[in-house]
């Protein structure tokens, strides 16, 4: 499980002062650091929920910008099952929705009931990140944990867990399995993993779940065809993200085969929920702005490339492979502060690690300094 650094500013003349912390128990180091660098992206590897809006969301924005029919009765959102059919190979639902959490929450309250279970990597956005928000909209199922590699989940980790599972009214029965592509270590489950997961899923009776918070930039990682690790690979609905790949405020739920008739279930939920947003055409603006041209993997091959630019930087250091855009490195608490005194904001990731985040806005004009940095030490 991750730490975070605590951030604090205050102007200093021509200086900034950062508070970080490796642990939130600990007392804050302070840190001047020059304004200009504590806000260039140049510096900022926090997260990719950070980086600025691609021009072309922001230009559909503004052309989405007049009287159209409410909520998801709209020209825009109409659009999104034809637009979404087409990189996918085969008809599909696709609905908007505001966050990730809301996505994965709604998906996963559809594929599960809420005496069953939904089983995760221990480290999964889900369990870890998401204010027990699966839990609060399937009105109660249970996440079973397993554990995995790069927080991945492998067929026989899942079996295990599975046949320590009664049958009988005692214990909550597996309703769906949920995995992260990439994970949350970014790793790339590769079509036959996901393959094997889904065979499995099948198996059992199962819904499939995939995180996709960046499953564009999975997708340019393994240079495939989206559908070959998706519904060709048994997964029944696919939450697909935007706002870490340039977007604003939009993502998608994009339902699969026999879950495209928990459709008009979702859109139940959505509403109840409280997702169900009266100028939906902007969040459908800014999904089909990210897909037009391909967009969405412009912007992530262009996110791998700074996240393979720090690895080649540290190789010895990698904790696990840059598969994505995020890239865990061993340092020591002195190599991290003096990184910290160079400029470049990050994450603590656990005792002597680091988590360094790429976004489709970093260039390698950005990232190499850092890489540089990294190198040197």
């Amino acid at each position: 499980m991750g730490f975070g650094i605590a951030i604090g500013r205050a102007e200093l003349s021509d200086l900034g002062r950062i508070e970080a912390r490796r642990y939130p128990s600990e007392p804050p180091i302070l840190l001047d650091l020059p304004a200009s660098a504590i806000h260039s992206p140049l510096m900022r590897f926090f997260s990719d929920n950070a980086a600025s809006v691609c021009q072309p969301v922001l230009d559909a924005l503004a052309a989405a910008n007049r009287v159209d029919t409410a909520y998801d009765d709209d020209a825009l959102s109409q659009r999104l099952d034809g637009a979404f059919s087409e990189i996918f190979e085969t008809d599909v639902t696709a609905l908007w929705v505001s966050t990730g959490t809301a996505a994965n929450a709604l998906a996963l309250a559809a594929l599960c009931p809420p005496h069953g279970a939904i089983i995760c990597h221990e480290e999964a956005h889900i369990q870890n990140d998401e204010c027990g928000a699966p839990e609060f909209y399937t009105h109660g199922a249970k996440l079973l944990l397993g554990s995995g590699e790069g927080a991945k989940l492998a067929p026989d980790e899942v079996e295990r867990m599975a046949v320590s599972i009664r049958d009988d009214v005692h214990q909550m029965q597996v309703g769906a399995l949920s995995i992260t592509q990439a994970s949350e270590y970014g790793m790339v489950y590769t079509v036959d993993e996901v393959k094997a997961l889904g065979e499995l899923c099948r198996a059992h009776g199962w819904n499939l779940h995939m995180d996709g918070a960046r499953f564009a930039n999975a997708v340019a990682h393994l240079d495939c065809a989206p559908a070959d690790v998706t519904w060709r690979a048994g997964v029944d609905i696919l939450s697909f993200g935007c706002v870490k790949n340039g977007g604003l405020s939009a993502e998608a739920m994009i339902l699969f085969g026999d879950a495209r008739e928990k459709a008009a279930e979702i859109r139940y939920r959505r509403k109840r929920g409280g997702h169900l947003l009266s100028k939906g055409r902007y969040l459908a603006a800014q999904i089909l702005a990210m897909l037009e041209d391909d967009r969405w993997l412009a912007n992530a091959r262009a996110a791998n490339a700074g996240a393979r630019l720090i690895a080649e930087a540290a190789p010895d250091r990698l904790v696990y492979p840059a598969e994505a855009n995020e890239v865990f490195i061993r340092l020591s608490a002195d190599e991290a502060a003096s990184l910290r005194a160079a400029g470049f904001d990050f994450y603590d990731w656990g005792i002597g690690e680091a988590r360094f985040v790429t976004s489709w806005d970093h260039g390698a004009e950005q990232v190499r300094p850092l890489a540089e940095a990294i190198a040197a030490l």
